[in-house]
């Protein structure tokens, strides 16, 4: 897969994939949390070019085989927390978006729908919100709005997110550890068979993996804090797509970006936890060109 160097003053070099006509419109695919980018799985991203629409997936940086940044520290999120003191990151979620943009400046586009889950839903907020002239909508899936009085993980849920890797990490043990951490946020209604399962995160294992990226990456998310100000700036179309049976971020979260986002659609899917089943691949693309539409209407 080709690379683009997003910014040259780092320099980050990003990792991406594009599928469909090169001057169709353009649908810029951010992942979430330490999540490489083939997580878009493929079924969604075909249905998006049989539709008209140029998708790319791309790795964010220190993930999959975008640049990994090894010289900057490990943050002490933990130990920030308990403490109550600023968290110190070696980078940050505007750092994340312009690395985005820097790709899209790369290609030769100008503007994108942009589409974000989880973290990357983040990331798609503050490109609608401080970049509006190269977002022609939004779409931020299972993702929230950084108000701290929105409800936690559920204690299953955060234990997935924070619990320490296997002692020993062999592919089989940290394969097995990730098909564990995904079961505890999946989809309860659109279970995936064991087998694609394992397929999934061995080939995740086999591209790359550096759980060090996953560190820098929360701390950049928690460090963002709230973005409800910005979220009420922003004017491009928007659709919040969002499980209803998510326990990592819970539907309140999805509900509250929609309500801070002027005129943004809210979509709560019944049985959808924090996961990207293929059997959902129809719903995201209803909910990307939904908004793609509005800004073309």
């Amino acid at each position: 897969m080709p690379s683009a160097l997003a910014n040259p003053h780092g320099p980050i070099e990003i990792e991406y994939e594009s599928f469909g006509a090169a001057d169709a419109p353009a649908v810029l695919l951010v992942m979430g949390l330490g999540a490489q980018m083939t997580r878009w799985n493929v079924e969604l991203c075909e249905l998006l070019a049989a539709r008209g629409y140029r998708a790319i997936r791309f790795d964010n940086r220190d993930c999959g085989r975008s640049t990994h940044c090894d010289g900057l520290p490990l943050p002490d999120i933990g130990g920030a927390l308990r403490n109550g003191r600023p968290l110190a990151v070696p980078y940050t979620l505007d750092d994340m978006a312009a690395d985005a943009l820097g790709l899209l400046d790369a290609l030769g586009i100008a503007r994108a729908h942009v589409v974000g889950a989880s973290l990357g839903g983040a990331v798609a907020q503050l490109i609608a919100a401080r970049h509006p002239a190269r977002a022609l909508s939004l779409t931020s899936i299972m993702s929230s709005s950084g108000n701290p009085a929105l409800p936690p993980p559920t204690p299953a849920a955060a234990l997935s997110l924070f619990a320490p890797l296997p002692a020993v990490r062999s592919r089989e043990n940290i394969v097995a550890d990730a098909i564990a951490r995904y079961r505890a946020v999946a989809s309860p209604d659109y279970p995936t068979a064991d087998a694609d399962l394992e397929r999934m995160f061995g080939g995740e294992y086999d591209r790359a993996f550096y759980p060090q990226g996953v560190v820098r990456q929360l701390a950049a998310i928690v460090a963002n804090g709230d973005r409800r100000p910005l979220l009420r700036t922003i004017a491009a179309p928007t659709v919040v797509l969002h499980g209803a049976a998510d326990p990592l971020i819970q539907p309140a979260c999805g509900e509250d970006v929609a309500a801070n986002v002027p005129g943004a659609e809210l979509r709560i899917v019944p049985g959808m936890g924090h996961d990207f089943p293929v059997a959902l691949s129809e719903v995201f693309a209803d909910a990307i060109c939904a908004a793609a539409a509005r800004a073309t209407a």
